[in-house]
């Protein structure tokens, strides 16, 4: 006899398997026609109205708990706006239409439109502000890794329960200023850093699949939704993850009040910031590790997505060609 809970994994696997991948797909596709164009703003916008198109769509009771701001920065996919056909499951839904909008911008590797979903209280409700995160993949012990240790420690234990010297850890870590103390102690310790620009989302996936990224270790200060978005996958794909908000700023911490955060010194887990049963896609909108960017042929278009869940731990990649060129000139 099906229960309600069943009734409601059955509806978010349709998604899954096709909706939610539409989703991502039209994102990329309208950012992709900008890419290399140097116009950050306008390849967002793009990917921003594409997203909340197809997202009307879905037969979802849907609200943006992780979005681009708040109501009044709209047309953006504000933190609080309900999408979806409202004749279906409630769920919450994190976004980035465009994640990595500079490495867009300049046509560079690793840029995605990415969702996730869970049902209604299964994301964590996370300000637009810094999160200090620590990532890797799966197969280590539970705890191995922690926003406690320094650097140095978390990657001998790391090294030591992969058998290998420090020498051949590899830890991506975004360029910027604030991490100058971080990359100073990977170096010392005799570890490769691996510096991005920019998307943080694909740095933390890319620990999942050391062998074909070269990355064992994500850390560094980045953006908090893209911290939730994290770990969403992360819950999917299998691995480790830590966050803690950086607060500083007393408007900060009355806005993170009022999204119900009491405690913002709080270390968040995986498990704490996407729970439940979680969705995950993305499309690559540039060529990355995992995703290949968007492709313009003279007659279709072709995208690269993933899409998973958590509670069955399935992970599809879907290549696909689309000949009705019409329906993205639609948007």
């Amino acid at each position: 006899m099906s229960t309600p809970e069943t009734v409601a994994g059955d509806a978010l696997d349709r998604i899954l398997t096709l909706e939610l991948a539409r989703v991502t797909e039209r994102a990329a596709v309208a950012a992709a026609r900008l890419r290399g164009r140097g116009d950050e703003k306008a390849a967002d916008q793009a990917a921003v109205d594409a997203m909340r198109r197809e997202l009307n769509r879905l037969p979802i009771d849907g609200t943006v708990v992780i979005g681009e701001g708040e109501r009044d920065e709209a047309p953006m996919l504000y933190i609080g706006e309900r999408v979806g056909t409202e004749q279906g499951p409630a769920v919450d839904i994190a976004l980035d239409p465009l994640e990595g909008t500079t490495i867009c911008a300049k046509n560079l590797p690793n840029s995605l439109a990415v969702i996730a979903l869970a049902p209604k209280g299964g994301l964590l409700n996370a300000p637009d502000s810094y999160m200090e995160k620590i990532a890797i993949g799966p197969g280590y012990p539970a705890g191995l890794v922690d926003l406690d240790a320094s650097p140095s420690e978390n990657v001998t234990a790391l090294a030591k329960a992969k058998g290998v010297p420090v020498s051949e850890i590899t830890a991506c870590v975004l360029d910027r200023p604030r991490h100058a103390k971080i990359i100073e102690d990977l170096r010392s310790a005799g570890v490769s850093i691996r510096l991005i620009g920019d998307g943080d989302v694909a740095g933390v996936i890319h620990t999942t699949d050391p062998d074909e990224t070269g990355i064992d270790i994500y850390m560094g200060i980045g953006g908090a939704p893209e911290g939730v978005l994290a770990a969403a996958a992360l819950r999917c794909i299998g691995g480790q993850m830590q966050g803690r908000l950086v607060i500083t700023r007393d408007e900060q911490v009355e806005r993170a009040h009022r999204m119900g955060i009491t405690d913002i010194k709080r270390k968040y887990t995986m498990e704490e910031m996407a729970t439940g049963d979680v969705l995950f896609a993305a499309t690559g909108v540039t060529d990355g590790n995992f995703l290949q960017g968007v492709r313009f042929g003279r007659a279709d278009i072709t995208t690269h997505t993933v899409v998973m869940r958590s509670t069955t731990g399935t992970v599809r990649y879907i290549k696909a060609r689309h000949t009705q060129l019409d329906k993205f000139h639609l948007d």
